[in-house]
C-alpha cells in the first residue's frame, strides 16, 4: 500500500562480521584468563594432588613414621617401601606424607602472618599523610635492609628454648618459625598495598563515597581494599613458596622443628651424609619441595594475568 511503512525483515538482523558479545561476570572473566595460562593450570593440578596426598596419604598408607626396622636400612624403592627407607629402616613415604602437612602448614600460616601485617601497615600508610606515612615507610625500609637469613637464624636460636618451655617442643618451635618467617616477609606486601591505596583513593568511585559521607574505614573496607587485593593475592602465592623454602632451610641447618618431626627439610638434613649410597633418601623430599614451589610460582603467574583488568580474553 502506498504511504505505508513496511518493516524490513532484516532490520533487526545482526550485522555480518560483528559478533554479539555475551555478558561475562568479572569472576568468570578472571577464570577464563587463568585457564588460558596452561602452566598455571598444570601447577594447580599438581599442587592439588600433592595436597591431597599429604592429607589423605596417611590414611591410604598407614605405616608408622617411627617404626624402626634395622633389617631394611637404606633400602631403595620397592613394593614394601615405594620411596625406600632411611638409616633406621623407617619408611620414607610415610615420613614424607606426614612431614608434608607441616611444611605446607608452615608456608600457609607464615603467608597469612605476612599478608596480615603487610596489608595493615600498607593500608594505614596509604590512607595517612605526612609523618605517619613517613614513619611507617622508614620502618619498612629498615626491615628491608636487614639480612633476612642471618636474622632468621639468630631469632630462632635465641627464642627456641624459651618457647619450648612455654608451649612444648613441637608447638613452640612451629609457632616461632611461623611468626619469624611471616614477620620478615611483610615489607614487600606493605609497599605494594601502599602504592595501590595511593592510586585508588583518588578514583571517582572513592571520591563519590567520600562525598556521600562514607567514613575512612568504610572507604577502605568496602571500596579501596577489595580493588587492591589482586596484586596482594599474587604476592601471597610467592610468600607461600618463600616460607616453605625458609622452613626447609631452617630444618636442613638443624634449627627447625625437633628431629623426631619429619618435615621435608628435616628429611633432607638427615639424608645429607648418605648421598653416595642412598640418594633416594634425599631425592624424594627435594623433589617434593621443588615441585611445590614451582607449582606455586606458576599459579602466581596465572593469577597475575587473571587479575589484570588490562588483559582481554
Amino acid at each position: 500500500m502506498a504511504g505505508s511503512t513496511l518493516a524490513s525483515p532484516t532490520a533487526n538482523a545482526p550485522v555480518p562480521g560483528v559478533a554479539k558479545r555475551k555478558h561475562v561476570s568479572p569472576g568468570m572473566e578472571s577464570w577464563l584468563r587463568f585457564r588460558r595460562h596452561r602452566l598455571a593450570v598444570a601447577g594447580t593440578i599438581v599442587l592439588g594432588l600433592l595436597v591431597l596426598s599429604v592429607l589423605l596419604g596417611p590414611i591410604l598408607w598407614p605405616v608408622a613414621i617411627n617404626e624402626i626396622d634395622f633389617s631394611a636400612m637404606l633400602q631403595g624403592p620397592s613394593w614394601a617401601h615405594p620411596l625406600g627407607t632411611d638409616d633406621l629402616g623407617q619408611d620414607v613415604l610415610a615420613r614424607m606424607l606426614y612431614g608434608g602437612r607441616i611444611s605446607l602448614a608452615v608456608g600457609l600460616c607464615a603467608m597469612f602472618v605476612a599478608i596480615g601485617v603487610g596489608v595493615l601497615i600498607g593500608a594505614i600508610a596509604g590512607m595517612a599523610r605526612g609523618s605517619v606515612d613517613t614513619a611507617l615507610m622508614w620502618v619498612t625500609d629498615l626491615f628491608l635492609s636487614l639480612p633476612q637469613l642471618p636474622l632468621l637464624l639468630v631469632l630462632i636460636y635465641l627464642f627456641r628454648d624459651v618457647l619450648k618451655e612455654i608451649a612444648g617442643p613441637e608447638i613452640g618451635v612451629l609457632v616461632l618459625i611461623i611468626v619469624v618467617i611471616g614477620g620478615l616477609r611483610w615489607m614487600p606486601v606493605a609497599r605494594l598495598v601502599r602504592a595501590q591505596f595511593f592510586s585508588l583513593r583518588e578514583k571517582e568511585f572513592v571520591e563519590a563515597a567520600r562525598a556521600l559521607g562514607a567514613s575512612t574505614s568504610r572507604q577502605v573496607v568496602r571500596h579501596i581494599l577489595p580493588n587492591a587485593l589482586g596484586p596482594v593475592i599474587v604476592a601471597a602465592t610467592i610468600d607461600v613458596a618463600v616460607a616453605i623454602i625458609a622452613e626447609s632451610t631452617l630444618s636442613f641447618l638443624g634449627l627447625g622443628v625437633p628431629p623426631d618431626i619429619p618435615t621435608w627439610g628435616r628429611i633432607l638434613f638427615d639424608a645429607k651424609d648418605y648421598l653416595d649410597f642412598a640418594p633416594h633418601w634425599a631425592f624424594f623430599p627435594g623433589a617434593a619441595i621443588f615441585l611445590t614451589v614451582l607449582c606455586i610460582n606458576y599459579i602466581g603467574d596465572g593469577l597475575r594475568d587473571a587479575l589484570d583488568p588490562r588483559r582481554v580474553i
